[in-house]
């Protein structure tokens, strides 16, 4: 994860949405929102420095989190445990004042427990009612999403892909905004049940939560030694700063964020780069490319722009896309990373002045 930082001066929406574009669907209107543009940047770019006062080292994957939500992506976390994934999620949705529910998943994890299910009512009535799960929230947090079977992970493809959940023959919406954070252990694969390709190309960005550095961590101890409770994150001075009008602003205007006709040509370019390695059995999908001009203008609306740059296309691709690729079982006897792979795949196309 590469995405830098410093939102800069608030972009201005310039070009029309296109109906014909799913991603440009627009969400339920909320009458209470009165935000505009500039109010959602300057907002948004508040979050980061509250989620700093509980999270120490992580400030790209905040950045990632916040790309999610804007561009109505969903997120999945991968790092070892103890570094604050759970606690990360719980300080974004107390700078936004939002809501947010934790599943840790286990085998027998099952669909209903995640959706919701019809269950009778009680004082005799023997009426059914849907009882909503845990998915009815702004920020879920899937923990260990690979423990449980694909039965109850495919539970979520639903709400993920169209933020809806169908019980009983009722479709019922979900709040808006809305992003699943996923966790998986990349260390321990006992007992899991890896994701199937379609299933992480649903992802919009894959994070990478590194160890802390040496002055990190001293900086994490000495905040646990001055009573520091990961539980209480208000304690830690996390305050709520923006809201869900922000973030839905920040969706419209992320929409309306220009794209050059040669920048989104060097989009398919990197895309089809992939395809073409010979190192790689899976490369990018149209799905992958779109992704990547999704979170391009979320970007460039956190930085404060009203264009999308290569780059940002840059700054955005290992997240968007290395999670979407699969090796070829020579390259990976021959020790080649993912990653390799994409950096001479990016390498490989020339960049537009």
């Amino acid at each position: 994860m590469t995405i830098p930082s410093d939102p800069r001066d608030p972009t201005r929406p310039t070009e029309p949405v296109d109906p014909r574009d799913p991603a440009d669907a627009a969400d339920p209107a909320d009458p209470a929102d009165a935000v505009d543009a500039a109010q959602a940047h300057d907002a948004l770019g508040a979050v980061r420095r509250e989620v700093a006062k509980a999270v120490v080292g992580q400030d790209a994957a905040v950045s990632g989190l916040l790309v999610a939500l804007l561009a109505r992506g969903h997120v999945l976390l991968e790092g070892v445990p103890g570094v604050a994934k759970t606690l990360l999620v719980r300080s974004l949705a107390a700078a936004l004042d939002v809501g947010t529910k934790r599943v840790q998943f286990t085998p027998d994890l099952m669909p209903g427990d995640l959706t919701g299910s019809m269950v009778i009512e009680g004082g005799g009535s023997g009426e059914l009612r849907f009882r909503e799960g845990p998915v009815f929230t702004h920020l879920l947090l899937a923990d260990e999403i690979n423990r449980t079977p694909p039965k109850t992970q495919s539970a979520l493809l639903e709400a993920m892909e169209e933020g809806q959940v169908s019980s009983d023959g009722v479709t019922r919406r979900l709040p808006s905004p809305f992003l699943v954070a996923a966790t998986q252990n990349p260390v321990e694969y006992e007992g899991t049940y890896p994701l199937p390709e379609a299933q992480l190309d649903r992802f919009l960005l894959k994070l990478q939560l590194p160890l802390p550095d040496r002055a990190q961590e001293v900086a994490i101890l000495r905040r646990h030694a001055d009573g520091f409770d990961p539980q209480d994150v208000a304690a830690a001075g996390v305050r709520p700063v923006a809201g869900a009008a922000h973030v839905r602003a920040g969706i419209a205007a992320a929409r309306t964020v220009r794209v050059g006709e040669e920048v989104g040509a060097y989009i398919v370019d990197l895309a089809r780069a992939t395809r073409e390695s010979p190192s790689l059995s899976l490369g990018v999908s149209p799905r992958g490319a779109t992704a990547l001009l999704r979170a391009s203008r979320a970007w460039a609306f956190l930085t404060g722009r009203d264009f999308v740059t290569p780059d940002d296309v840059q700054a955005l691709a290992h997240a968007t896309l290395a999670h979407r690729l699969a090796l070829r079982p020579e390259a990976e006897l021959d020790g080649v990373a993912v990653d390799q792979v994409l950096d001479t795949a990016i390498a490989s196309v020339p960049v537009p002045r």
